[in-house]
């Protein structure tokens, strides 16, 4: 397993949100001890023209001005930078799976909510929205995205909406933040769950969307790797288990298709032994 991690993407943030540096600084030494075989790697920040695949030139220049996005998405010192890091890294994760290894990119801030001008749900640049465009570019025809993250990922339905040869899959909690995914169309398809849904039915709703991934034959699958459907998660009301995202890693296992990860939710302290109970299920 190819680990993308820049350990200065726990260097912002505040402990009195859940989208905090813990998440990072607890699951790396975790990992790391548990999995002595697995390959670590820096990767590159992301250039202006990479982020350009999916976001405007005055979206990018808003990540510099030093005011809140809202009160999810608030300003930090050199936040641009971190979001062009974890970008970087979702790139970086992409290329391995097409040169065939498995590859889970470990950073933060996570991206599924930003939209091509709008950052927003603790959510600055859309990283993987980006690694899709971008891997078409570089041979992958079709491309499709799996996002297990607990909440729907807006942004990326936003910024793939109507491009054919993409494809967007979503299972979330509804009601929910922030709102949207309650229906399905042309390429973007959306499994709404309500809330405290018994693990079964969720489940289910899972391996119908897993199934219309692998219905798409895509060249690459990328995963939209949030753990915050978790029964413990503080900020969600669902009710999956551990073993249910080894689950979700046999899946991908199985399938035998070129992909990568990246991780978006998931604030339970929990955290590392979920992300952990994924990857080994995938790698194994």
């Amino acid at each position: 397993m190819l680990i993308l991690h820049d350990p200065q993407c726990a260097d912002y943030g505040s402990s009195l949100r859940p989208e905090q540096p813990a998440r990072i600084t607890q699951t790396v030494p975790h990992l790391q001890a548990a999995h002595l075989d697995w390959v670590w790697q820096v990767p590159a920040a992301a250039t202006d023209e990479t982020l350009q695949l999916a976001h405007t030139s005055a979206h990018l220049k808003r990540l510099l001005h030093p005011d809140d996005f809202d009160a999810d998405t608030p300003f930090f010192p050199g936040i641009g930078d971190h979001a062009r890091r974890a970008v970087g890294a979702a790139c970086a994760a992409a290329d391995a799976a097409m040169a065939g290894q498995k590859a889970f990119s470990l950073m933060r801030p996570p991206g599924h909510h930003a939209t091509a001008d709008q950052a927003m749900g603790f959510c600055y640049l859309n990283q993987i929205a980006i690694a899709a465009l971008r891997a078409q570019r570089r041979g992958a025809a079709r491309v499709a995205i799996w996002d297990f993250d607990a909440h729907h990922g807006n942004g990326t339905e936003a910024i793939l909406h109507g491009r054919p040869d993409l494809l967007f899959t979503s299972v979330h909690q509804s009601p929910g933040y922030p709102g949207t995914g309650t229906n399905s169309f042309a390429n973007c398809r959306n499994w709404p769950v309500p809330p405290d849904t018994p693990r079964a039915a969720h489940m289910a709703a899972l391996a119908e969307s897993w199934q219309a991934v692998l219905d798409f034959k895509p060249d690459l699958i990328l995963v939209s790797a949030g753990f915050d459907a978790y029964a413990a998660d503080p900020i969600t009301n669902m009710t999956l288990e551990a073993e249910d995202f080894t689950t979700l890693g046999d899946w991908l296992r199985e399938a035998g298709h070129p992909a990568a990860a990246i991780l978006e939710g998931g604030y339970s302290p929990d955290l590392p032994e979920l992300i952990d109970a994924f990857l080994t299920a995938w790698e194994d």
